[in-house]
């Protein structure tokens, strides 16, 4: 499945944009820079479309501008809209640690809107506690059939672990430093090292998630992801490209382990010598 093409036919001239031209001056200077968050999460959010990852509008992601003026600034993209679509002007604007939201997409001129009314993500008060709780950069929330698949396979289990595969060394070790009272990168996993990812119930309504989510981040200082059962994954990381390569990391892991689980392979060396 491939988000849509708008190439030009062969032998003719790519035309002008004229989308943006319709938003204020200030935004279209905004939204000049290709590392703008909210061009990065449209350019994402494509990508996760052609991997299954956010397909029938589920799933989102949010970044915080780490590396702009206000790095308490975090762009959403909002609830209900197909992912592979979205345009930059489409997302929310929010401000931490009070959570005020700033700019809203029902702001923007109706001929770009077409009168739409957009609704915050429901997964912005989780996108929140990763922000607050782990000073993420970014948080990303997919509906990755892997990882949905894994927690059916360990119905009843409140954790996903893994042990000896190559790929765990693209995920970061964690520690909590006494002194900033903080979680914090100290390295990289090791090939021989235990991944656990902790595993939640579902709720009917997303962000009633928010407080089993919390406990688990609480509970797992190691991690930098949460499993929800036949729901997803959120995972974050300390900028945007590390919580991509996390999240493209895990959702490997995941896919491997749940071949390994219906081929009876154990997940980890500890089950093996058990």
């Amino acid at each position: 499945m491939s988000a849509p093409c708008f190439c030009c036919n062969a032998g003719e001239a790519p035309a002008k944009t004229t989308k943006n031209s319709a938003l204020p001056q200030e935004l279209q200077d905004e939204f000049s820079d290709p590392n703008h968050p909210a061009n990065l999460i449209c350019e994402l959010c494509r990508l996760f479309y052609d991997n299954n990852w956010v397909t029938g509008t589920g799933g989102g992601i949010s970044i915080r501008d780490v590396d702009g003026k206000n790095p308490n600034l975090v762009y959403i993209a909002p609830s209900g809209v197909q992912k592979e679509r979205i345009q930059p002007w489409e997302m929310f604007l929010v401000e931490l640690p009070e959570e005020k939201i700033l700019r809203t997409p029902n702001e923007i001129p109706k001929e770009l809107t077409k009168s739409y009314k957009y609704k915050p993500s429901a997964c912005t008060p989780l996108f929140m506690s990763c922000y607050s709780m782990r000073d993420a950069g970014a948080c990303i929330h997919t509906h990755s059939q892997s990882a949905v698949m894994m927690t059916l396979l360990l119905e009843g289990k409140t954790e996903f672990e893994i042990s000896h595969i190559e790929q765990i060394k693209a995920l970061p070790k964690l520690k909590f430093n006494e002194s900033t009272k903080k979680i914090e990168k100290i390295g990289s996993m090791e090939y021989y090292d235990k991944l656990v990812i902790p595993i939640i119930e579902n709720t009917p309504h997303e962000e009633d998630l928010t407080d089993s989510l919390q406990e688990a981040i609480r509970n797992y200082p190691g991690t930098s992801a949460v499993l929800v059962r036949r729901h997803g994954i959120y995972v974050w990381g300390e900028t945007v490209w590390k919580a991509k390569v996390y999240n493209e990391a895990i959702d490997y892991l995941l896919e491997l382990a749940v071949k390994m689980t219906l081929a009876k392979v154990p997940l980890s060396q500890e089950t093996l010598q058990s």
